[in-house]
């Protein structure tokens, strides 16, 4: 669990610990939202989140294992201490033993293994409060966009498949329904205020400029900007645009918009400033324009069917790598869906169904 920070604040008064948890699997700006809202109710957060287990019994299989959703809320900058293994169910107790003052979630319903609300009993006690839902995003809307992926080699099958996909019907499992939609999320001016610090660089900084698609943004992403961040003091991201990602990746990359990917780098702790939709190729302009003193890139190889992206800085002297986080990348999680495709259907249906049932007990 997390360790206890009873700092008093620039008052003097003891300071209000608020708590929210969760699965925090494929960890989006969602979340992050989440977490930036339930922080401004107070002077610390604690976000506690489920292991494997615990998600399992109560939704079904989670994507990313306990340990790499640990890392990626311990990345988000709303987050100041994260309690590892929280129970599905909270409870007063709970918060006593993290000595937080309230609880906060969502206003989408949370229901456990039980059918019961899980927050129920600290409703009851009147230690809760709600924050809005960041409408057009999930995590079970974003595996119904990485099932839709593979739709074709379903429908080309031959029937004589082992497989037990070889005997469902491919209309059927993407039937529209919300978990398999486009992205329903709009972008405002607003939002992204709200997720940047928009501070600027001193002069005495050092610059660092990272570029990247940051599809489906994980904790290999983390790990890298934190390895970039570390070379400078201020990282500058550059944030491609869908045209430029779908190129690198083909299929159908990315998963999630530019504006989605922009909000999912924002969030994250080790960042400073992001160009939005940022030029493939690292330029003289650009150089000079940031004042960037390195441009860092992982040691995974560049796709380009042109001259080398990353020439000019190559040239100056200025650029480096940074090792790449081995079995993270967006086509890894897409991989991890596909095999695990059954299960992922099974959980996005019976939360649905969970929903739908409460809500029809509770009417």
């Amino acid at each position: 669990m997390s360790e206890t920070n009873n700092t008093t604040t620039t008052t003097g008064k003891k300071p209000i610990r608020v708590y929210v948890d969760g699965c925090f699997d494929l960890m989006h700006f969602g979340h992050a939202n989440a977490l930036r809202q339930a922080r401004e109710l107070g002077d610390i957060l604690v976000v506690g989140v489920h292991t494997d287990a615990e998600i399992a019994k109560n939704k079904g299989p989670p994507v990313m294992n306990e340990q790499e959703r640990y890392k990626a809320v311990r990345a988000c900058k709303w987050a100041d201490e994260v309690a590892e293994g929280a129970p599905y169910t909270a409870t007063v107790e709970l918060l006593d033993q993290l000595n937080c003052d309230f609880c906060v979630h969502g206003e989408d319903i949370s229901v456990g293994a039980d059918g019961k609300d899980v927050y129920e009993t600290i409703k009851k006690s009147g230690k809760f409060r709600f924050i809005k839902r960041t409408e057009g995003i999930s995590t079970t809307e974003l595996v119904g966009r990485m099932l839709l992926l593979t739709k074709d080699h379903l429908a080309a099958s031959t029937g004589q498949a082992t497989s037990p996909l070889s005997q469902v019907n491919p209309k059927d499992l993407h039937r529209q329904s919300p978990y398999t939609s486009l992205s329903h999320f709009l972008p405002t001016t607003r939002k992204i205020v709200q997720f940047s610090e928009g501070k600027a660089p001193k002069d005495t900084d050092r610059i660092v400029y990272m570029d990247g698609g940051f599809d489906l943004f994980h904790v290999g992403h983390t790990e890298a900007l934190r390895q970039a961040k570390e070379l400078g003091d201020f990282l500058i991201v550059g944030v491609h645009d869908d045209k430029v990602v779908n190129e690198q990746k083909g299929s159908n990359f990315p998963i999630m918009n530019l504006h989605e990917r922009v909000l999912s780098v924002l969030s994250c702790r080790y960042v400073d400033e992001v160009i939005i939709g940022a030029p493939f190729n690292v330029t003289k302009e650009m150089i000079e324009s940031l004042r960037i003193n390195t441009v860092v890139h992982g040691d995974d190889p560049v796709v380009s069917v042109d001259a080398d992206p990353y020439k000019l800085p190559k040239g100056l002297g200025i650029y480096k790598e940074i090792k790449h986080t081995e079995g993270l990348t967006a086509t890894e999680i897409v991989r991890r869906i596909i095999e695990n495709r059954m299960q992922f259907e099974a959980r996005n249906k019976k939360k649905q169904q969970n929903e739908v049932t409460f809500i029809q007990q509770n009417q």
